[in-house]
């Protein structure tokens, strides 16, 4: 398993479109991805559903974790802290 602990940068955090960005990430790939919500301790929610990601009600500043385990969960999570670090495409 590998999981990375990151902070939500963009302005709005993470809403219906930097959501659905993130989910779009975490389809590309075979493995079990999770985000967890570390700012208000959530439970870790299925990353490839847009309704639990938008339950963490991750906003600006929040620091997440995520994590992904299976057979291609190194470039999951690069490919998910590229999205979170580029603030899923958002404009500033």
């Amino acid at each position: 398993m590998q999981t990375i602990q990151l902070i939500v940068r963009n302005k709005v955090g993470l809403h219906a479109r930097p959501a659905a960005t993130l989910v779009r990430v975490a389809n590309q790939f075979k493995s079990a991805i999770t985000v967890q919500n570390l700012t208000t301790n959530t439970q870790p929610v299925n990353a490839k559903s847009i309704l639990m990601l938008l339950s963490l009600g991750a906003e600006k500043d929040h620091t997440i974790n995520i994590a992904a385990q299976g057979p291609d969960e190194t470039e999951a999570i690069a490919a998910l802290q590229g999205a979170v670090d580029t603030k899923f495409g958002e404009p500033e």
